[in-house]
């Protein structure tokens, strides 16, 4: 089958996927009681970002038998999914609202939770970044800043979960607005459906990724770029589609804080876990195109963060972030064509 074909029908998967899932998302996060932000910032975010964590370990831990290309893949996998988080994955959100809400609409999701979020990624990410410059022979020191950044993760979902019941109280609790999918079909709208059509969504959602993957692999071959700008760059499109897609279909209905969630608390998974990993089984090491990648996710957090605390988030401000992708991708393309 054609890679172009390939990469269609693997997106018509994921459009479809998406909407199982987000529609038994909010039906279990409905049935449980828990507020908007444990629903995305916890529960989708883990759920959704199964496929790009999946690439790293895969990379790792079963890969080919070119050890440095396995750990290039593993690189840029686990740095290219905040990257495409924190600039593309927002900015879409601002696209998709243009027409909807105007450029200078703002945004409502639930602060707090979304503060916590970006607060605990700038943290972490950061402090995977300084491990960068920490000489690999400091084995000891690397693996325990490894280990305060698994920490630090626990300690966010904790935090997360305990303001669930205020933030129920205050009228931010998970609601669907519309019937289960499978309820539709006749079945009864239980616990256990509600999980097996959340199961299958699920499913769909890394099938349709590892197709997409699949079909970009394809075509990345005839573009001739090393195996760590393609995970930074192109792996990251298909593996954070799921975030992407779930987020526009909440952003489009208005639920705002499900949409941020999505794509803010998955920023945090990834930027702890997942450099966590990295730190302690790849050489984690201060190359141009990771600290680009570093630096420019975290800029874009900081955009983020800024504007939350000096009067909201507006739709236009998202379109920086973008612009800041579109920056890094022409300097890794630079630093690619530099040798």
């Amino acid at each position: 089958m054609p890679a172009s074909l390939d990469l269609i029908l693997s997106l018509l998967v994921i459009l479809a996927a998406a909407e199982v899932f987000t529609n038994a998302l909010e039906h279990l996060g409905e049935r449980l009681g828990i507020s908007e932000g444990v629903t995305g910032s916890v529960f989708a975010a883990i759920a959704t970002a199964l496929p790009e964590t999946a690439v790293p370990l895969l990379a790792v831990f079963a890969g080919t038998a070119d050890t440095h290309l396995n750990h290039e893949i593993g690189i840029g996998a686990i740095l290219g999914a905040p990257l495409m988080l924190s600039t593309l994955s927002l900015s879409l959100l601002a696209v998709v609202s243009l027409r909807t809400r105007g450029a200078r609409a703002r945004f409502r999701p639930e602060p707090s939770g979304l503060i916590r979020d970006l607060d605990f990624f700038l943290l972490t990410f950061a402090l995977a970044g300084a491990t960068l410059f920490v000489p690999p022979a400091l084995a000891a020191l690397r693996a325990a800043i490894a280990v305060v950044l698994v920490v630090a993760y626990f300690v966010y979902v904790l935090l997360t979960v305990r303001a669930s019941s205020t933030l129920v109280q205050n009228g931010h609790g998970t609601e669907a607005h519309e019937p289960m999918w499978l309820a539709r079909l006749g079945l009864p709208e239980s616990t256990p459906v509600i999980l097996m059509q959340f199961a299958a969504g699920l499913g769909l959602l890394i099938a349709g990724a590892k197709g997409f993957i699949y079909g970009v692999e394809q075509l990345s071959g005839r573009l001739g770029i090393s195996a760590l700008l393609l995970s930074l760059v192109i792996v990251p499109i298909a593996t954070e589609l799921p975030e992407k897609v779930n987020s526009i279909l909440w952003i489009r209905k208005g639920r705002d804080t499900l949409a941020f969630g999505n794509i803010t608390g998955a920023m945090v998974f990834q930027g702890s876990l997942l450099t966590a990993l990295g730190i302690l089984v790849t050489p984690w090491v201060p190359r141009r195109e990771v600290l680009a990648a570093m630096i420019t996710a975290l800029l874009a957090a900081i955009w983020l963060r800024w504007h939350l605390k000096h009067g909201g988030i507006r739709v236009r401000h998202l379109l920086v972030n973008g612009a800041l992708y579109a920056a890094y991708l022409a300097l890794a393309l630079h630093l690619q064509g530099g040798g």
